[in-house]
């Protein structure tokens, strides 16, 4: 049985993790400042990858990255080489696939921060990059650990763009999702099943984080009222 899939599969979502936690991160925060109606368009489209199919992600990227494309034939001129059809390639099309989930969780993580804390900080002297790092991330942490977590376990199972943008080549671009799919194309169940229950097992192991974070939180919360009330 070749691990090739699981390992691209898990160097895939470890750096598409990694890349939404920034960028998420950002779009969160300076968006969340933004007057109501710009922050209503953007939320907009930088949640639509979402709800659309993948496979139109995968097209649009397409159109975008294509070797016959603006970027794709630029970047083939000047490098010699293809954006799309790489292992590397799945890194677009999962990247922007998961986005949303992390822009909407750290969203809502920065919502619920008590402003007060960043304003005691202003009136102290501290910068505003001390008081994002170490204040306001801090007290959103559980959500934004929530949302990398979420990014990962969807980025392992992305099919639908990875398989448009970067194919399915045995030991350079298989994903477990790709495997998947044609080993059920030539009738191969056995591996199959043994594929999809390592992808089972891995999913349960991220929702499980994902759930022991939630109720951390959750007794974090209900311990605030009683310290308050002995201060």
């Amino acid at each position: 049985m070749d691990l090739f899939p699981l390992y691209n599969s898990l160097r895939i979502a470890a750096i598409c993790a990694v890349i939404v936690f920034f960028t998420g991160i950002a779009a969160a925060y300076y968006i969340a400042k933004l007057p109501r109606l710009l922050k209503g368009i953007l939320d907009v489209l930088l949640t639509l990858p979402l709800v659309l199919p993948p496979t139109v992600v995968g097209y649009l990227l397409l159109l975008v990255l294509g070797p016959k494309r603006i970027i794709g034939s630029w970047f083939l001129e000047m490098f010699n080489q293809k954006l799309v059809m790489q292992w590397w390639s799945a890194i677009f099309a999962v990247s922007v696939v998961v986005f949303p989930l992390m822009y909407r969780t750290a969203r809502g993580a920065f919502e619920s921060f008590d402003e007060t804390l960043a304003q005691a900080g202003r009136t102290l002297g501290l910068s505003k990059t001390y008081i994002f790092w170490h204040i306001r991330m801090p007290c959103c942490r559980q959500g934004v650990v929530a949302g990398v977590v979420l990014s990962f376990a969807r980025a392992m199972g992305e099919f639908g763009a990875t398989s448009m943008i970067a194919g399915y080549t045995p030991g350079h671009t298989a994903t477990i999702a790709t495997e998947v799919y044609q080993l059920w194309r030539i009738n191969n169940d056995e591996l199959a099943l043994k594929w999809i229950a390592i992808n089972i097992g891995l999913s349960a192991v991220v929702m499980l984080a994902v759930n022991l974070l939630e109720c951390k939180n959750r007794t974090a919360r209900r311990r605030l009222p009683s310290r308050e009330v002995r201060a």
